[in-house]
């Protein structure tokens, strides 16, 4: 027999049995990551994650002759809708052994719950913010999961998107540099410097957290900004500011964050971080006891980085501002002698930015699609 059911938000023992669902199903896939369970409990808290004070969210289980088989959220962003006029929900965490039947019911809860709110269309997996991964993995199954800046599911995801109706949306690419090889073009450089020349910019970095947090709120909006034409674009409060760079401090490692600025204005960022992919297997979603040391081990000495920020405001594109940020990029990566650089998630739509990326190197690596449903 197989039921769904909703996850009450006040019981500690629903909370747990959806979030431990994905521990238990990956058990045998070695690409893997499993997220902190702290990051998963504060995303079933409207206690604790900012989404909830604009937008709402229910979570729903798939149980199958007493087992739970499935799972899936389903969330309205409020001010995502207001600012592009549409009314779209979304569906997030979806996680189902492979069962047709209990998979179908999941998209099928949430597809009635975004109905009954008045809303017109599904799509997803998309999150609670911008630094929460989009997408289900269509490609790239071989390679491990970059911490959790990316996804991962099995194979029949796909499959199981289609047969719910779900048609594609856009897809996000992922390319990876060899850092043994790598040489930014000369050309690059040389708009580069004459851009520092003429246009006022420079190039800020930073050597503790401290300083870093410091900038934060201002990095956030830059952040923010720099998307402002992107279809995921959604302006952020001042508490998911506050929370996104409470979540980065956590990981982040001064030598691989670099702002271009112009007086105190930010135009431009990279983001990048040391891949702590495999620290975080060991620690197997838990900090304590354990899993700090490992994780702390990762932060201080690995040869792997991942960008998952790297942009620049719009009206700099054009005026030498993606040369210089390439730049930024190149010397930073090479600085800290990394082997391979993964650049995370960038739309399918961004042709120049792919383009610029061949000419470096740059393989696709990973693919992700996002799904639509009309309702």
């Amino acid at each position: 027999m197989l039921t769904i059911e909703k996850v009450d938000l006040s019981r500690r023992p629903q909370v747990r049995r959806f979030v431990d669902i994905p521990y238990r199903l990956y058990a045998d896939y070695p690409n893997w990551v499993p997220p902190m369970r702290t990051d998963m409990y504060a995303m079933l808290n409207p206690r604790k994650h900012p989404f909830y004070e604009h937008s709402q969210a229910d979570f729903f289980i798939a149980v199958r002759d007493g087992h739970d088989v499935g799972r899936i959220a389903a969330l309205e962003n409020t001010r995502f809708n207001e600012f592009h006029k549409t009314r779209e929900g979304q569906f997030y965490l979806f996680e189902c052994v492979d069962d047709p039947e209990a998979a179908q019911d999941l998209f099928s809860a949430c597809f009635e719950w975004a109905a009954k709110r008045g809303l017109n269309a599904v799509l997803g997996p998309k999150g609670f913010g911008p630094f929460d991964a989009y997408g289900f993995l269509e490609s790239g199954f071989e390679h491990r999961q970059p911490m959790t800046m990316l996804s991962y599911n099995p194979p029949y995801y796909i499959d199981v998107a289609q047969r719910a109706g779900l048609k594609k949306e856009v897809d996000f690419v992922t390319h990876l540099i060899d850092g043994t090889t790598f040489q930014l073009d000369e050309r690059f450089e040389n708009v580069a410097e004459r851009t520092l020349e003429r246009s006022g910019l420079t190039v800020k970095e930073f050597s503790t957290k401290k300083e870093i947090r410091e900038w934060g709120d201002r990095i956030a909006r830059a952040y923010n900004a720099s998307f402002v034409h992107n279809w995921e674009y959604v302006p952020l409060t001042d508490a998911e500011i506050d929370f996104i760079v409470d979540n980065i401090m956590t990981v982040v490692r001064p030598d691989l964050v670099k702002l271009i600025t112009q007086g105190d204005r930010i135009v431009g960022f990279l983001f990048a971080f040391p891949d702590l992919s495999g620290a975080m297997q060991k620690a197997g979603g838990r900090l304590f006891p354990l899993g700090v040391v490992p994780l702390l081990r990762a932060m201080r000495s690995n040869d792997r980085v991942v960008a998952n920020g790297i942009g620049i405001l719009p009206e700099f594109q054009k005026r030498g501002g993606n040369a210089l940020l390439y730049s930024v990029v190149a010397k930073t990566f090479k600085a800290a002698g990394f082997r391979e650089y993964e650049l995370t998630q960038i739309a399918e739509s961004a042709v120049k930015m792919r383009s610029d990326l061949a000419k470096f190197g740059g393989v696709p690596h990973k693919n992700h699609r996002v799904f639509r449903r009309r309702l």
